[in-house]
């Protein structure tokens, strides 16, 4: 049986929305904005860089749906359990990040074929 996957409470053209703002008192961020995924209602921003993922209820949504959505997962959780399925089937043992990489470069491995799946 396959696991639900929660959607993703980013816009799907991240370009749009985005505001400049800064971190930190440090350096000014790209920040896209997220909405609820139930009703829609805008629920503030993520950093743009290195957010692959953002899933958002807002208070009134999350009485409503917060034990439903904690029976999903997250898609890289999902990703990475696929990749650890099949690392422990094929070499019965998780690899080490050197040689994931590695088997992942074989062409047609089915490491290779997961990693096309990757999250973006």
């Amino acid at each position: 049986m396959a696991q639900d996957i929660l959607p993703d409470s980013r816009l799907k053209d991240t370009g749009k929305g985005n505001t400049r703002l800064p971190f930190a008192n440090i350096c000014p961020m790209n920040w896209v904005p997220i909405f609820c995924a139930n009703c829609g209602l805008s629920g503030g921003y993520v950093p743009e860089e290195n957010c692959t993922f953002a899933f958002y209820l807002c208070n009134k949504c999350a009485e409503k749906w917060a034990p439903l959505a904690g029976t999903m997962a997250m898609p890289d959780e999902v990703f990475w359990q696929k990749v650890k399925e099949e690392q422990l089937a094929r070499y019965g043992r998780v690899l080490t990040p050197y040689e994931l990489a590695a088997a992942a470069a074989v062409k047609g491995s089915t490491l290779a074929t997961l990693a096309k799946e990757a999250p973006k």
